[in-house]
């Protein structure tokens, strides 16, 4: 399916989306993307669609091509504190911050999402699959947060970030019961199949 330039017919249409919510180690981390009428990026889909490698050459492409973007990290700390759904909208919030242009109108992934400032908001269910800013902002999100995973999996590699990034894969919870947990990994969340109290390393 093609995906649409525009949902609102605001030029200034910023798409919103966030990458790691469902991991157990890690930020959560949300990009938000304002795109030009004239964007060239045939090969851009929801990032769950397109490969890893494909994922990293589309990356510089949408940066280079966007008219504004901003990415956000919110760190396990703040999750545990208060939750991954405020987290995630949280993170959405400040990468819509970090636009160098105001937008005129909010597109975001999912259905859930709270007021930012006064500009008109959409919350599209499987929005990343539908609208080209959407699916530019899960690209980002997805590929700044794999990045950071791959980093932090040399001063852990017990838990194999750099194939599972956080995700509740058999062997991360396996690394867990065999080595407890790192300031990484999110507190508030079911690390086990039977949970316990776990230690930090």
């Amino acid at each position: 399916m093609k995906l649409a330039r525009n949902f609102s017919g605001i030029l200034l249409e910023a798409g919103t989306d966030e990458a790691g919510r469902g991991c157990l180690a890690g930020p959560v981390v949300a990009a938000a993307v304002i795109l030009p009428e004239n964007i060239n990026l045939r090969a851009l889909n929801d990032s769950k669609k397109l490969t890893e490698k494909q994922r990293k050459i589309l990356r510089p492409q949408i940066e280079a091509q966007a008219l504004a973007y901003g990415v956000s990290f919110v760190w396990p700390d703040t999750i545990d504190k208060i939750n991954i759904l405020q987290s995630s909208l949280l993170a959405m919030h400040q990468a819509i911050d970090k636009l160098s242009i105001s937008p005129g109108f909010i597109i975001v992934d999912g259905n859930k999402f709270n007021p930012y400032k006064d500009i008109p908001h959409q919350t599209i269910i499987k929005g990343d699959g539908k609208y080209l800013s959407i699916a530019a902002a899960s690209v980002l999100a997805k590929t700044y947060r794999d990045e950071f995973m791959e980093d932090i999996h040399k001063e852990s590699p017990q838990y194999a970030w750099d194939k599972n990034k956080g995700y509740p894969t058999k062997a991360h919870r396996k690394a867990i019961e065999a080595y407890g947990i790192t300031s990484h990994h999110r507190t508030s969340f079911r690390l086990l199949a039977s949970q316990i109290k776990l230690p930090f390393e």
